[in-house]
């Protein structure tokens, strides 16, 4: 699939993402073209427009690539959801492509309104092919909701490109079936700098050649104005990350009375927090998109899906509250793999949980609603011996247990530590919050942290913020966040450091090699292997399978809603979890998750079925899992998995497999009960083994700069990295095992223990 996990147009674009646009002319046609060449694979992509003055409605593009490529594509606007997708690739001595459309993230079809033409230079040779085009009907187009959507012409924008390794599956096929990319990028690019005159940009469109060269014009003025030079204020915490990490410790810290700052790389959710994104029939309410939990499912089928980070190559929310504001928000599981000193977690879970309470009935009338699903697989269950519990009310009973899934939802509405931690440290005067600041490394001197660089230069020179005599910094960018920072502040292994030397823009900022400090930040990194089981039964709602909720939901759950926040809204999709505990062949015991929700992802079965009366059943593997992956980024600084972390232990798998057989072989004794996907055509081994590997990831990555031991870990039990004098990181990363459930409320819990430690740590502020 084109762009599976494509993004929106950044609000800053430039030092926010690895590469920004700039002129450059091919020599073969002398057409001046604004692009990049992405770093990773040497494909360059490149746009030039008409005058804005033209109200032109096309532009002319290339892609030039190695033929190595087997195909590329791009998407101007950034986004694969109801946007214009262009593709190509090599044909023997020609070269093919076709423009897009994608209405859900599956095979993208042929765009009708475009009208593409290939232009002379096109061609293949035996080291690249290039695609010059003409894209006529291309700047603005309607959307299936109704919308008109367009490339921001006269403004600035994060154009997306994808590559793949893979043939297409008929080359000879403008309309060919692919499979999903093997990459994908941003870049940053100023749309109102890429145009030429008219009567250049027409002899290039009609196949023409040569132009002129765009040059830098200065003007002189007899009057010179001398801007203030720019101050910085230090902190003594500059806490980086705005997610459940940094939110509870920069409360926390603030609390003891100590000045922090808090920077967040994206912007605001929840209407509380001066966000606005919210649906059609939520207006006038005080509502947006984030603080309605039953649009969660919404979040992953979105045209505009702003939150996500644009250069991590898994799903990582880039917004106020991180992952916490656009999860599921189920909450509280153990984890082990700490040191003793974190052995007693008891206190600061019990914090958390005084701030933040859970619930397994969100709706404020105190109702379940949508329940079929959790019904049908309480019976499933109970015929294998579990028991039901109240989830948070006994967090550590994790075998043969199920209980209603439980959220920290409040009121009817989203809230987790945005609604309660960040409330109370933003009412504090010594707390300063700064978003859309997106940090680029620490500055160090050997072992020492002076401040943080940022692309924000309103806040100190050249975006330096500095600290306080003895102050501090804390990364809590996430599981892929922070390790770039460190990457790119000369902390981790050699091959990531090395990425961030031959970086154009980021290697000056790196301190002298000798000071390089070698740790195994990315490495140890576990995430919830997932496997998706779908099921039909006579008594279920499958909600539309949450197709309709964004644009279209049921009047009356809608009305209900907006009322007082009660009803199936006031609920994200999860409807029961449950646990049992297994030993595998190695002796170790492993715990498995299940979770339960109406409707399904995807289907696929040889059975007719009735879409309205499905549901799935989602098993995980977590605490216990041995398999173990890596983290890092490749050459354009962009963050991703470079060893996936499921199933390298192949007894992980067999587990799991277990599980899912276990789970299935009463499903004979409830009537109506019928498993579609996988359907009798295969076997439980057969699927797990065919399944997708990026349809295992949960998106619940830890580990990534473990705490523990050094020469074994990133950071002391302190959270404090080693061989730094003030460096600390919070967040996913550090956790070493995975949760016996979701990681959300660990984290929170976490960062209470962590914070406390930091501030009693001698040396501070």
């Amino acid at each position: 699939m084109l762009l599976r996990l494509a993004l929106g147009v950044l609000t800053l674009v430039g030092p926010a993402l690895s590469q920004s646009a700039a002129a450059y002319t091919d020599p073969d046609n002398g057409i001046t073209f604004w692009g990049i060449t992405d770093a990773a694979h040497k494909v360059q992509y490149g746009y030039v427009f008409p005058p804005i003055a033209d109200n032109s409605d096309e532009f002319i593009g290339e892609i030039v690539a190695p033929i190595a490529t087997k195909w590329a594509g791009v998407s101007p606007t950034g986004t694969m959801l109801q946007s214009l997708l262009l593709v190509a690739w090599a044909n023997g001595n020609s070269v093919v492509s076709s423009a897009r459309f994608a209405t859900d993230y599956i095979q993208p079809t042929a765009f009708s309104q475009p009208v593409l033409t290939s232009l002379p230079s096109t061609k293949v040779n035996s080291t690249h092919w290039k695609w010059v085009y003409r894209c006529q009907k291309c700047i603005s187009w309607s959307t299936t909701t109704g919308t008109t959507k367009s490339i921001p012409v006269s403004g600035s924008g994060a154009p997306a490109w994808v590559y793949s390794s893979a043939a297409v599956d008929d080359p000879t096929d403008a309309q060919s079936t692919f499979e999903e990319h093997t990459d994908f990028g941003f870049y940053g690019m100023d749309f109102s700098q890429a145009h030429v005159a008219s009567d250049v940009y027409a002899n290039w469109a009609a196949g023409g050649t040569g132009g002129p060269t765009p040059t830098t014009t200065t003007t002189t003025s007899t009057t010179t104005t001398t801007q203030p030079p720019v101050t910085a204020t230090p902190y003594d915490y500059i806490i980086v990350g705005a997610g459940p990490g940094g939110l509870v410790v920069a409360d926390r810290i603030s609390e003891a009375g100590k000045k922090v700052l808090l920077l967040e790389r994206g912007g605001p959710a929840t209407w509380e927090t001066g966000g606005t994104y919210g649906p059609d029939w939520a207006a006038g309410h005080n509502l947006t998109k984030f603080d309605i939990p039953g649009l969660f499912e919404t979040m992953f089928s979105d045209s505009n899906p702003f939150w996500w980070c644009k250069d991590i190559t898994v799903f990582a929310g880039c917004l106020l509250g991180g992952g916490t504001t656009i999860n599921g928000a189920s909450d509280f599981a153990t984890t082990s793999g700490w040191p003793s000193s974190w052995s007693n977690h008891g206190p600061y879970t019990s914090k958390m949980k005084a701030r933040l309470p859970s619930t397994d009935a969100p709706s404020t009338d105190g109702k379940r609603y949508l329940e079929q699903s959790a019904d049908v697989a309480m019976q499933l269950l109970k015929l294998q011996g579990y028991t039901q519990v109240t989830i948070n009310d006994v967090p550590d009973q994790k075998d043969h247990a199920f209980g209603y899934s439980s959220f920290d939802f409040i009121k009817g509405k989203r809230g987790g530590p945005v609604a309660t931690y960040f409330k109370t440290a933003k009412a504090r005067s010594n707390f300063t919050y700064k978003q859309y600041v997106y940090v680029q490394n620490v500055v160090r001197t050997g072992a020492q942290i002076t401040g943080v660089k940022t692309n924000d230069t309103s806040l100190g020179p050249n975006g330096v913020i500095p600290l306080t005599t003895n102050g501090r910094v804390i990364l809590s960018a996430g599981a892929f966040g922070s390790p770039r920072i460190l990457f790119r502040s000369g902390i981790g292994p050699t091959d990531m450091i090395t990425h961030v030397k031959n970086d154009a823009t980021a290697g000056p900022n790196l301190p002298a090699e000798a000071d390089w400090i070698n740790l195994p930040v990315g490495y140890n990194v576990s995430d919830n292997p997932s496997i998706n089981l779908v099921f039909t039964h006579p008594s279920i709602d499958a909600y539309e399978n949450w197709a309709q909720v964004w644009a279209s939901p049921r009047a009356a759950d809608s009305k209900q809603y907006l009322n007082d926040q009660s009803g199936v809204l006031a609920a994200s999709s999860p409807r029961l979890n449950f646990w049992r505990a297994l030993s595998g062949s190695d002796g170790i015991t492993r715990w498995a998750q299940g979770t339960v929700r109406p409707g399904a992802a995807s289907v696929t079965t040889s059975y007719p079925y009735n879409a309205s009366q499905i549901f799935t059943i989602t098993l995980y593997l977590s605490t216990g899992i041995t398999s173990r992956g890596r983290i890092g980024i490749d050459e354009a600084l962009t963050a991703r998995p470079l060893v996936n972390p499921w199933f390298t232990d192949p007894v992980d798998k067999a587990v799991l497999i277990q599980v899912i057989n276990d789970l299935i072989l009463n499903v004979k004794n409830i009537s109506g009960l019928t498993l579609i996907t996988p359907d009798n055509t295969t076997t439980i081994t057969n699927y797990v083994n065919n399944y997708d590997t990026a349809s295992l990831n949960s998106n619940h990555w830890v580990g990534s700069n473990i705490i523990g031991t050094n020469g074994k870990a990133v950071v002391d039990e302190n959270t404090k990295v080693f061989n730094t004098n003030n460096l600390f990181v919070v967040d996913a990363s550090i956790i070493p095992s995975m949760p016996m459930g979701n990681p959300h409320g660990t984290i929170m819990s976490m960062a209470e223990q962590a914070a406390a430690k930091i501030l009693a740590l001698s040396g501070g502020p």
